[in-house]
């Protein structure tokens, strides 16, 4: 497993590109499943989870090509995906086990073929996200659901048919799976309380221009109106909301300035008020933020995570490494996952003061620096979190297990060195 090892103390300036959103890429590619079609997408980042997708989908019949590309002036894949026919309904926990996304092929592939088995998923430990949602749901609309030997093995050989769903949380996850399944079943679908992320609105636009009939998109209901077939399409994937997010913490947390350039400010008004409450500069422009942060002092804010557009969970663990460069207490409020604050302790080892209570907030106290020390990665968006308090503290950090942020930051290290960062990844011998 590579690492990283980062010298702390350097106030990061300049530009970043942002890439290809990871999340709304992944359920993009399974939605090409729902066509006999080819399904090309660009802006696509260079992710272990797109690789891990792509291994998925091979294994059950999708012909995949890609190609490098050049938007404004930085590189990123164009893949292009085509299933003329399924070769396997089969999403085996082999393929399954690395990502939790793999559940997108449940909808699609019950959609269009009337029956699936899929491993139940893994993916980041950062709690019990389970998919009732998605099964009663399913149910609903005519699937015969069982659970048997770690697989669900869902069926409807009637096809899917309309149905009202009301789902108790606005699930991201059973959102995009719904959506895709409603566009080939029998009738109209609605969901209420439908998570409303900026990437479950890619996913809907894609889909209506593959033929669907999808109204309601960025608001809490969505109806669709079931089509007989889709076609292919040519779709540029937005860009990474989180990635911006996670990039403008590191020039806050540096009191340095950085331009993120292909960022979407609309997708991020949450974390960008919060920014400016604390006292950095932020500049919009329909396609860039500028975080200026230099000569600032901040002040520490309370932080909720909720379902967009609330604070993004997936900003959580950035925000608070943050409030301890602030002045004052920040208490952080984790609603969505019970378990996301696994960073906490590593943080304390480099001189953090932060106290947990239970699983569901930390206070943060300010502390008048943070020191390098070994450190692990226990998800995606911690792994993140430890690297910019390395970024900071004083001597030499090493963030251990960095295959979690591979799943989600694009070139992460050549990104961040070139505004002025000293992190280096040391190759692990194979």
């Amino acid at each position: 497993m590579d690492k990283l090892k980062i010298n702390g103390g350097k106030k990061l300036t300049g530009q970043i590109h942002i890439s290809g959103a990871k999340n709304a890429a992944l359920p993009l590619i399974c939605a090409s499943l729902l066509t006999q079609e080819r399904v090309t997408l660009t802006n696509m980042p260079a992710l272990s989870d797109i690789r891990s997708m792509n291994l998925l989908l091979e294994q059950l019949g999708t012909k995949i090509e890609s190609r490098d590309d050049v938007i404004d002036g930085n590189p990123c894949k164009i893949y292009s995906y085509q299933t003329p026919e399924l070769s396997s309904l089969i999403a085996p926990y082999d393929y399954v086990r690395k990502m939790r996304a793999s559940y997108y092929v449940l909808g699609p592939l019950l959609a269009r073929e009337h029956y699936v088995e899929l491993s139940l998923p893994g993916g980041c430990a950062i709690g019990a996200r389970p998919m009732d949602i998605h099964l009663s749901s399913l149910e609903q609309m005519g699937a015969d659901i069982e659970i048997k030997n770690g697989y669900v093995i869902a069926r409807a050989p009637e096809g899917l048919k309309g149905a009202h769903l009301i789902f108790n949380i606005a699930s991201v996850g059973a959102t995009c799976n719904i959506l895709m399944a409603a566009t080939l079943a029998h009738g109209t679908t609605v969901i209420e309380n439908a998570a409303r992320e900026p990437e479950i609105g890619d996913l809907a636009e894609m889909l209506n221009a593959m033929g669907a009939k999808i109204s309601g998109i960025g608001s809490p209901v969505l109806t669709i109106e079931g089509v007989e077939k889709l076609h292919g399409t040519v779709h540029k994937v937005i860009s990474d909301r989180i990635e911006a997010g996670s990039y403008a913490v590191a020039a806050a947390i540096t009191r340095g300035k950085i331009e993120l350039l292909n960022a979407l400010p609309s997708t991020l008004q949450t974390p960008l008020r919060i920014l400016r409450e604390m006292g950095v500069r932020i500049t919009e422009t329909p396609n860039s933020i500028v975080v200026d942060a230099e000569g600032c002092r901040l002040e520490g804010k309370d932080i909720m995570t909720d379902y967009y557009p609330g604070f993004p969970t997936d900003l959580q663990a950035q925000f608070l490494t943050l409030m301890l460069t602030a002045e004052g207490a920040s208490m952080i409020t984790e609603t969505i996952f019970e378990n996301r604050f696994m960073h906490v302790p590593e943080l304390m080892r480099m001189g953090a003061n932060i106290n947990v209570h239970g699983h569901a907030s930390a206070i943060v106290r300010s502390v008048k620096k943070l020191y390098g020390a070994q450190v692990m990665a226990t998800d995606l968006r911690a792994s993140f979190a430890l690297v910019l308090a390395g970024l900071i503290a004083e001597g030499e950090t090493i963030v251990n297990r960095v295959y979690h942020l591979d799943r989600g930051y694009e070139k992460l290290e050549e990104k961040l060195r070139g505004v002025g960062a000293d992190i280096v990844r040391i190759k692990e011998p194979d």
